[in-house]
């Protein structure tokens, strides 16, 4: 578990914070995975209590779950919490895209448009967590423009939520399945947005959750976690 020595500072808590929940959040620390305290106060080079801390914090926004015998451990979903989790994600970046993308300007456009050859780049080197960071640099953009800061902050925090499952999902199709699929609703919602068209766009959302939930319903059956 590659975690990073932490040089001593003030904010010592909120660094360790950020390690742990980088790390969840680059698949390092899978779901499931147990957050021993001694141990990560070992690799981090800090004390216990920082780190008790920090998995407090986790456990609140939803990356780490307390389970009996097993202590705290990285969050995992069943089958059911997850397609909730997909379902509110509907909701929300449907309407994020539809109101973002009456909004765009030409300059946020291009910004799509890197973004769209970023994620390529990714998809070629079958680089799974570059490829979601990008992809999700690219949904930003038009979630920004719908000038909602609480939609925007609820998204994130969903994103964060489902990140396991979304690396497991992309890394399915990197190495095992069509990788051109990962793409393929992006270059749809990049036209979109040069059209102007915001319900067509909400539709390419919409879609792109529907086949993004199959993937993972499918490598959670393959790799027999559910």
């Amino acid at each position: 578990m590659p975690l990073p020595r932490l040089e001593p500072s003030g904010r010592v808590g909120d660094q360790v914070f950020e390690a742990i929940r980088a790390a969840i959040v680059s698949g390092e620390l899978p779901a499931g995975h147990r957050l021993r305290i001694r141990e990560l106060a070992d690799e981090l080079g800090t004390s216990v209590m920082p780190v008790r801390e920090a998995i407090r914090r986790l456990e609140e926004i939803g990356l780490a779950e307390a389970l009996p015998y097993r202590g705290a451990v990285v969050k995992e979903f069943t089958d059911t919490e997850l397609l909730e989790l997909y379902t509110v994600r509907h909701w929300l970046e449907t309407k994020a895209t539809i109101l973002g993308v009456a909004r765009l300007s030409t300059a946020d456009i291009a910004r799509m448009q890197a973004e769209y050859e970023a994620m390529a780049a990714a998809v070629a080197d079958r680089a799974a967590v570059e490829y979601l960071d990008r992809d999700e640099a690219f949904l930003t953009i038009i979630y920004e423009a719908a000038n909602n800061a609480v939609l925007l902050e609820l998204i994130r925090t969903l994103w964060h939520r489902c990140r396991t499952y979304k690396i497991l999902g992309a890394r399915r199709e990197l190495f095992a399945g069509d990788a051109a699929v990962l793409l393929s609703f992006q270059e749809e919602l990049l036209q979109a947005a040069r059209d102007g068209d915001a319900d067509g766009a909400g539709r390419i959302t919409e879609a792109s959750l529907d086949a993004a939930t199959q993937r993972i319903e499918q490598a959670l059956v393959q790799s027999g976690s559910r």
